[in-house]
């Protein structure tokens, strides 16, 4: 699991990253109907509950070679490319959920894997998730060039403007760590429960041993709990709740499924005062606990949005996502340009072979040696004439003079 994006809201995210973006990636420089889509379900517009689902309708598609699904903590994004897939055919966006096409869509992957659009900017999970997304969906099945080609140049990217970002990297846990350290006052010798043992529980019992605090791991499965017990000189509970869990100062939950707490442990949770911050999507705690825990209860959704801070490699990375964007947009639209540049030639090359035959008719008794000069010369008549033409359609920015050679040549 892990953060998600960090602009003022879901609608403007897009706005703002293209703001940033190369001109190359603005939608009116790709195909005149969109190639690539989008649909981002975000906790800052869309709940845990309707992203669920929404995940589920995307998993039925999932098995298509033209739609990809990333999922984390606070985000659901489907991206599909359309040249295989029919519009109409695409799940329904929920309400808060946003769409994107071509330009945006592309600049807002970029964004993500360069850690630019998470609640701890410039962590690195989201990056690990995307890498991972790709890798699996390569050992399972095809991939649409479009979106193979996009998640490469992304990745590429991501993993450039990780290397800029200097020091300790924040992730998910420490947010977390922060808000119950806010009610506790210090973390310092404080006793902390951290329930499951996955990826994010890892980053986050660091986190809090790095703080000084007193580590307790309790997971499903009760080796893995030793395992990260023991590398952090913390103590692991076997099985997830028993009813002997202690006091704790605070507890963060980061598991897949519910968390099954003992009657006994919920209710010295709530007598304690405990601090519990839910990391899993959907929650993993009851409806009936997080009531009883009050305000003392922090959801994934109460996290996506982070601090607003400028980071100080802040430009470079702007930079780096404009020319990321414009090498995938370079790349997308030259899969349209070869079409034209051949049909243009081949246009140019029968209105020769047309000229030759009509020259061959008025002078029959040319020689040999005649007709192969003729022969040559046509040639780099026609090549020298189309050269220009063709060095134009190769660096069109726009794609009008890719349609206007179809509507000048007749082509």
């Amino acid at each position: 699991m892990s953060s998600t994006a960090s602009v003022p809201s879901s609608s403007t995210s897009a706005s703002a990253a293209c703001s940033t973006v190369h001109p190359l990636l603005h939608a009116s420089t790709m195909a005149p109907t969109a190639t690539l889509v989008a649909l981002v379900a975000h906790a800052r517009g869309v709940p845990s509950a309707a992203r669920a689902v929404f995940a589920a309708q995307c998993e039925a598609l999932a098995a298509h070679d033209s739609i990809i699904v990333v999922r984390t903590c606070h985000r659901v994004e489907l991206y599909v490319a359309l040249g295989g897939f029919r519009d109409g055919e695409l799940p329904e966006l929920p309400a808060g959920g946003l769409r994107l096409e071509d330009a945006a869509a592309a600049s807002h992957l970029i964004n993500v894997a360069c850690g630019l659009q998470s609640a701890v900017l410039g962590e690195d999970q989201v990056l690990h998730q995307v890498r991972e997304t790709l890798a699996l969906r390569h050992e399972s099945r095809p991939l649409d060039p479009v979106l193979d080609r996009l998640f490469q140049v992304a990745l590429n990217a991501g993993r450039r403007a990780h290397g800029w970002f200097a020091g300790s990297r924040r992730s998910l846990g420490d947010v977390a760590l922060d808000e119950i350290e806010r009610a506790a006052g210090t973390l310092v010798d404080q006793p902390i429960l951290i329930v499951g043992a996955g990826s994010m529980s890892r980053l986050t019992a660091q986190a809090a041993a790095r703080r000084g605090a007193r580590v307790t791991i309790t997971n499903r499965t009760a080796q893995r709990a030793m395992d990260l017990a023991g590398n952090l000189g913390g103590t692991a509970v076997v099985g997830t709740s028993d009813g002997t869990l202690g006091p704790f100062a605070g507890a963060v939950v980061a598991v897949s499924a519910s968390w099954s707490v003992h009657p006994s442990d919920a209710a010295r949770l709530v007598e304690r005062g405990t601090t519990v911050v839910d990391l899993s999507s959907p929650p993993a705690l009851s409806v009936d606990l997080q009531t009883e825990l009050g305000n003392r209860f922090i959801s994934i959704d109460d996290l996506a949005w982070g601090p607003q801070v400028e980071l100080p490699v802040q430009g470079r990375l702007e930079r780096l996502v404009s020319e990321s964007g414009g090498e995938y947009c370079r790349w997308l639209r030259a899969r349209h340009f070869p079409p034209a540049i051949q049909a243009m030639t081949e246009a140019a090359e029968a209105r020769r072979l047309s000229e030759l035959a009509w020259l061959a008719h008025r002078i029959p008794n040319l020689s040999d040696h005649d007709r192969a000069m003729i022969e040559q010369m046509s040639h780099r008549l026609v090549a020298g004439i189309l050269h220009a033409p063709k060095s134009a359609l190769r660096l069109d920015e726009s794609g009008t003079l890719s349609r206007a050679a179809w509507e000048l040549f007749k082509l």
